[in-house]
């Protein structure tokens, strides 16, 4: 299974962790990976950096942390004005290098997602009462944003453990939106991880992800 992981991914460590500044100019430009089926040309979406253009390897270890081990992360990058928020591209171990049908697709997708369950029933975009209802550290499916032949977009949540002291406890809630897609005959998982703390986190979250989704179908005609 390949569901991409939510915590640790956006415990205050991270701060600590991205010691070295994003460089200017560090922003993703499209590029061309192999493997199976035809080059897919890849890209973060605008007001994200490249982390591969750091010199600190601590983003590559968070990345890999992301994801089931042996996955290959094909990109990893980050908001510059907040570092709370970024993004990650992998393909599944074993299809890396295979040209993925259509048929082998559907499995993917059903192996990936079955231990999720159905999303929430409520169609309100404040999901901070469900998640609180929520173990500790169990990811839950929020709402399906996309269902097409080819393409599966979800939105997850995590309550992680509290901050703030035994007087004064503070929540932490985190966002993740997950994207199985087929291009080109290559499988991909695209993840955008958000802290939460307002229905605005949600909104961003989820129009980053569509408006990636239809930049890399551009990309990828």
């Amino acid at each position: 299974m390949m569901t991409m992981r939510l915590a640790p991914a956006l415990r205050t460590v991270l701060v600590a962790m991205l010691t070295a500044a994003i460089p200017a100019g560090a922003i993703a430009a499209p590029f061309v990976t192999g493997g199976g089926g035809e080059g897919i040309v890849l890209a973060a979406p605008p007001g994200f950096a490249d982390t591969g253009l750091l010199a600190s390897p601590r983003p590559q270890e968070l990345a890999e942390s992301l994801t089931s081990a042996s996955n290959p992360i094909l990109v990893f990058a980050m908001t510059d004005a907040d570092l709370r928020r970024y993004l990650a591209v992998a393909t599944p171990k074993g299809l890396e290098h295979e040209r993925v049908s259509e048929p082998q697709f559907r499995n993917f997708v059903s192996d990936s997602l079955c231990e999720l369950g159905a999303p929430a029933a409520s169609t309100e975009t404040d999901f901070h009462k469900l998640l609180e209802a929520q173990p500790v550290g169990r990811a839950s499916l929020l709402a399906e944003l996309k269902k097409e032949p080819n393409l599966v977009s979800i939105v997850q949540g995590e309550r992680l453990p509290s901050e703030g002291g035994l007087f004064n406890p503070k929540p932490i809630y985190i966002l993740a939106t997950t994207t199985l897609s087929l291009q080109r005959g290559k499988a991909l998982q695209l993840a955008v991880y958000s802290g939460y703390g307002s229905p605005e986190d949600v909104g961003w979250i989820t129009t980053v992800t569509s408006l990636w989704i239809e930049e890399l179908q551009r990309l990828n005609r």
